[in-house]
């Protein structure tokens, strides 16, 4: 149903036409520039790659002006849910897939079908494409292909007599590798992958379950949960990964990870997200695939690495499309931003960049292509409310982590909580 126009709203929509007078989208000068807000989550090499590519745009397209700004991503998280309620939405906002259900069901995005000249997509991948649609409407572009990795000190690796995994190890070749780095004198080897519901996700594929079913409600029992969050315990409990105090200060940056801060020679992460180690480790940094299920059955997958939107209410949304293209289509971008975000989505790009990576940006593209063909489809994006439930997950694991409460009956909590906060 169409909503009654009222004198409120006519007389807000005149002064956002006549004066630009704020709102949440762009603003134009005096002179007839356009400014684009563009935001997102990441790291300094990932700013310094977007602000390069940003320039790159802005000569090329001198009548539109993009304001940047970023942050790491539970910042990054909860700065746009306070911005979509306040009604001051970015012109140009990057997701994660976790968010696009519940921004795409909110009047946050803008169908980019509105946009499809601007935003030419016959070069992405279907399937991948799909990734950004709710109720087959496309309200966001991946920019890029990612997949979890462990990335890791392979000096810290070969010093306690270890090989490079490959995929189809295990959980427990995982667990016996970190006792070999214990005993070679790395104490406490590995961040605690128990707080992460992204980690969680993995190991409960890899036993051949899945997170969410088709009814957007969790798919796992408080078994489940329970029995990871022992086995993540048992090792805490051996010096095997990471203090309570440690893990509960990450906040979603490698900064603030016991990796980052040298109090762990392994952890979990996105592929292209861990460059982030690379100044502290320099050369001496490694990826590998996650560990699999008992029978080698692989857990992770091939996923967007984020996506693209524009607000609903942005008022230029033709140029934010051309800012879109930009970034997701041409050469000059794809040259400079490699495999920062992933893997170009794009196939034509996807081929011309690959062969030209250098440094850590290898090691990304080769992880992909060790894994090609061997991976399942990735799951739907999650329902509304997963993406809180990944902040209630982090918190309910100190729970677990502090020896407060058992697993199990955290879990059996977890999945209260959850089968409120979830829906379609």
């Amino acid at each position: 149903m169409r909503r009654p126009i009222t004198l409120a709203a006519m007389a807000l929509a005149l002064c956002l036409a006549l004066a630009g007078c704020g709102g949440g989208g762009a603003s134009t000068a005096a002179d007839s520039k356009v400014t684009l807000r563009f935001t997102w989550w990441g790291n300094a090499d990932r700013a310094a790659r977007t602000e390069k590519a940003v320039a790159a745009f802005e000569r090329a397209n001198p009548g539109i002006d993009i304001q940047t700004s970023y942050s790491t991503y539970e910042s990054y998280k909860q700065k746009l849910a306070t911005q979509a309620a306040g009604g001051d939405v970015p012109d140009l906002i990057q997701l994660d897939y976790r968010q696009i259900s519940q921004y795409a069901g909110s009047d946050v995005l803008l169908d980019l079908g509105t946009q499809r000249k601007a935003l030419p997509t016959e070069d992405m991948d279907s399937g991948l494409l799909k990734t950004g649609q709710v109720g087959g409407v496309q309200y966001a572009l991946p920019m890029g292909v990612g997949t979890q990795a462990l990335a890791y000190d392979k000096e810290a690796w070969r010093k306690a007599g270890l090989r490079a995994p490959k995929p189809g190890w295990t959980w427990e070749e995982w667990a016996d590798a970190l006792r070999k780095l214990k005993a070679a004198g790395y104490e406490r080897p590995m961040t605690d992958p128990g707080s992460m519901e992204d980690w969680f996700e993995v190991w409960l594929r890899g036993q051949g379950k899945r997170l969410y079913g088709a009814d957007g409600q969790a798919a796992f029992s408080a078994a489940d949960l329970a029995r990871f969050w022992a086995f993540t315990s048992k090792l805490r409990k051996e010096g095997l990964v990471s203090r309570a105090e440690d893990t509960t200060q990450m906040a979603g940056s490698v900064e603030d990870s016991p990796m980052g801060r040298k109090r762990a020679v392994a952890e979990f992460n996105w592929d292209a997200p861990s460059a982030g180690y690379e100044a502290m480790y320099g050369d001496r940094l490694a990826l590998a695939p996650m560990p699999a299920g008992p029978d080698g059955t692989p857990g992770q997958y091939y996923k967007p690495s984020m996506l693209l939107g524009i607000a609903a209410g942005s008022t230029h949304p033709r140029e934010a499309a051309r800012f879109l293209d930009f970034l997701l289509n041409s050469d000059a971008a794809a040259d400079i931003l490699g495999v920062d975000r992933g893997t170009p989505v794009n196939g034509r790009q996807r081929t011309r960049v690959l062969p030209k990576v250098t440094g850590f940006q290898q090691q990304v593209a080769g992880l992909q292509e060790s894994l090609e063909g061997k991976l399942k489809d990735p799951p739907a994006a999650p329902p509304r409310g997963d993406n809180g439930l990944q902040s209630t997950f982090q918190r309910d694991y100190d729970q677990v982590a502090f020896e407060q409460a058992s697993p199990r009956e955290v879990a059996e909590d977890f999945l209260t909580e959850a089968r409120t906060e979830l829906r379609p």
